[in-house]
Order: C-alpha cells, then sequence, then structure tokens
C-alpha cells in the first residue's frame, strides 16, 4: 500500500476484510466506566470561546455569561482534605453558600447544550479526576455496575459533576438518579444538566423544565434553569442528509476504508440485544467508520432504546455512518415518534443523518 493510500485512510478492496460488530462481544471493567467519564471526544477541544451564539436567540448569549460565572464561582468549592473518603468540601455545611448549586440547561435538538455543558467542564477549575461528565444513561450503568453506596462514595470526591440528555422515561431511573443527586449535593459536589424538550412541547416554554424541577423534587431549588432557544445546529445552513447508497457502494467503502466494520443492520440489531448498553462504547472502539447494510425500520420499542444508546456513543466519537436501505428518518414508526420515547428518537435521528452527512467522502465518486 502506497504511503499516500495508507494516509487517506482507503486501501485496496483486495487487502483487509473489514470488522463487524457483529463478532464483539466486549467486557467491561467498572473502573473503566468511571474513568471515561468525562466529555466525549467530539467535545475535547470545545470552549465558550468557540461556541458560536446565534444573533437571533439572545438566550445562547446569556447561557455563555452565566455558565463561565458558575464555573468561575466552583474555584474556591474545594473541599478541606485531599483524599477519597467522600468527606466535604465545606468548613460549614453545604447549603451555606449562597445560589443555586446547579444548571439546568433546557432546550430543543441542537442547540449545542451539550457544547455548553462540555466547556463547563473544561472551565471549572479543578483536576479532571475531581469531574465527572456523562450521560444519564451512562450515570444509571455506572449505578448498576458500582452498586448504589459506591456510586455516592466515588462521586462524592468530585467538585462538579455533569448529567448530559436527563431522561425522565422512566420513573425508576428518575427516583434513583434523584436520590443519588441528594447525596452528592450533601457532599458539596456542584451540579449540571441537560435534557430536550419534547419535540410537540417546542412551543410550550419551559416544558421540559417544569418536568425535571417536579421530578427531582427536593433539589428543584438547587438548579437554576436555563433556557437556550434557536434551531438545530446539525442542520442550519447544510445540505440535506445524503439518501442511502446501494448495498454494493456501501460493501465497497467498507472494504475500501481502514478500520471500517460492515454489518448487516437486522443482525446488529439483533446483536445488541445480547450487549449491555454500558458496552456499547467499548463495542465501537478502534472503528473509524460503520457500514450498515439492509437500513430497515426498527421492529420494537426496546430494539428502538437500543439503537438509540448505540447511536450516542456512534455520534460522541464522531463514527461516520453508511448505509443502505432506508433513510435514517424513516427508522421509527409514527406511533414511537408520538409516544413517550419520541424525544430520544428525534435525537437519534438527528445523530445519525449527522453521521450519514459525514460519510459521504466514504464512497468513490
Amino acid at each position: 500500500m502506497s504511503s499516500s493510500t495508507a494516509a487517506s485512510g482507503r486501501q485496496s478492496i483486495t487487502e483487509t476484510a473489514p470488522l463487524s460488530l457483529c463478532a464483539r462481544e466486549p467486557r467491561v471493567p467498572a473502573d473503566r466506566l468511571v474513568a471515561e467519564m468525562v466529555p466525549p471526544p467530539r467535545f475535547d477541544s470545545v470552549r465558550f470561546d468557540t461556541y458560536v451564539p446565534d444573533p437571533r436567540q439572545p438566550s445562547q448569549t446569556e447561557a455563555v455569561s452565566v455558565l463561565s460565572a458558575f464555573a468561575a464561582g466552583l474555584g474556591g468549592a474545594h473541599r478541606a482534605g485531599g483524599g477519597h473518603g467522600g468527606r466535604r468540601w465545606f468548613a460549614r455545611k453545604p447549603s451555606a453558600p449562597t445560589g443555586p448549586r446547579g444548571v439546568y440547561l433546557d432546550g430543543g435538538y441542537g442547540v449545542g447544550k451539550t457544547h455548553l455543558l462540555a466547556s463547563l467542564w473544561h472551565a471549572t477549575p479543578a483536576a479532571p479526576e475531581q469531574k465527572a461528565f456523562g450521560t444519564f444513561v451512562e450515570l444509571t450503568n455506572l449505578v448498576g455496575a458500582l452498586g448504589f453506596q459506591e456510586t455516592v462514595r466515588t462521586l462524592s470526591g468530585h467538585r462538579l459533576l455533569c448529567i448530559d440528555e436527563f431522561e425522565l422515561d422512566d420513573p425508576g431511573d428518575t427516583v434513583l438518579v434523584s436520590t443519588l443527586l441528594g447525596k452528592l449535593v450533601d457532599a458539596g459536589v456542584a451540579l449540571a444538566a441537560t435534557s430536550n424538550t419534547l419535540p410537540g412541547k417546542l412551543g410550550e416554554g419551559r416544558f421540559a423544565a417544569a418536568d425535571f424541577l417536579r421530578e427531582i423534587q427536593g433539589l428543584s431549588a438547587r438548579f437554576r434553569p436555563l433556557r437556550i432557544d434557536g434551531e438545530d445546529y446539525r442542520h442550519r445552513g447544510l445540505p440535506a442528509a445524503p439518501a442511502p447508497y446501494s448495498d454494493e457502494q456501501v460493501t465497497r467503502a467498507a472494504y475500501a476504508t481502514e478500520g471500517a466494520s460492515l454489518d448487516d443492520f437486522p443482525g446488529l440489531l439483533e446483536h445488541l440485544s445480547r450487549v449491555h448498553p454500558s458496552r456499547y462504547g467499548a463495542l465501537t472502539d478502534g472503528v473509524r467508520a460503520v457500514c450498515l447494510t439492509d437500513v430497515s425500520p426498527v421492529p420494537d420499542q426496546s430494539t428502538a432504546l437500543r439503537l438509540v444508546v448505540l447511536a450516542d456513543r456512534l455520534y460522541d466519537r464522531e463514527v461516520p455512518v453508511l448505509a443502505s436501505g432506508l433513510p435514517f428518518d424513516r427508522l421509527f414508526s409514527e406511533e414511537m415518534l408520538n409516544g413517550g420515547y419520541r424525544k430520544k428518537y428525534f435525537r437519534a435521528i438527528s445523530r445519525l443523518t449527522a453521521l450519514a452527512r459525514d460519510a459521504k467522502g466514504l464512497v468513490a465518486q
């Protein structure tokens, strides 16, 4: 293989077979789950000054200002002592500091909430091991892996916990995380969270914020809600998502792209049912592109929710997705898109569409 071919990541179709996600059964130790609670690679370099507010949306500029001040205010919130015993950071009780010890970013899809949340994590003056960043699902998976008390002990040593995509769909998980957050607030941990306004409720102001503050009950006074208005930046001023390719084009691209995987979509969905969602990130380790043939409607809700988690992990890692079959906006039935989990499905469509656009360069012109 020539050096120019190697540099481009593409190689002769006869040289190597692509990877298969269906052939992987990763095992993830609990300590990796904790160590990986940092902003995903897509957000490694984001900062407040790289967020470009829409001049037509003053709430975006306000959010940058509020979050910058919040991060600066955490500089004095260091606990006394330097051990790992979960002792409090303050000489006084945690209720003593003035102002909310949490912020909640409320807004629609693609307005930059995760960018801002990651910027807050980066801007908070503390060592990386004193800050944690993860999705709501990753946090519940951590509790499942470590147990509740050990999760409390581990995260109590942190200065800041950022929770992306806070979900209110499952009452049990909501109560679990609300209880966990109460313990962490008592230990002096500052909190920040995001979630999405439901697509059918975008015209109803602070719908998601009202739900969030109600569900976390006793913690509501700890959060300052910040509404962030705007259109989905993933589609702002960009061409429409590319139409699906043929099976032959997808297969050729998989063989010609170093580090690509190639799987039949129905087979992948079946494989996901045998892998715990906490391992979907490990499932994609080392994968530089995902190629899927025969994309078809997702058959049921359980399968759809697993696909949502995989879409999140691929988006976090900026892994392009090349596919044949149906376009991604036809993955979920109308019943699903109008049901209780619709916010997750719209998020998955938005993210898979962005990754499909990123994959256009994999197909030989």
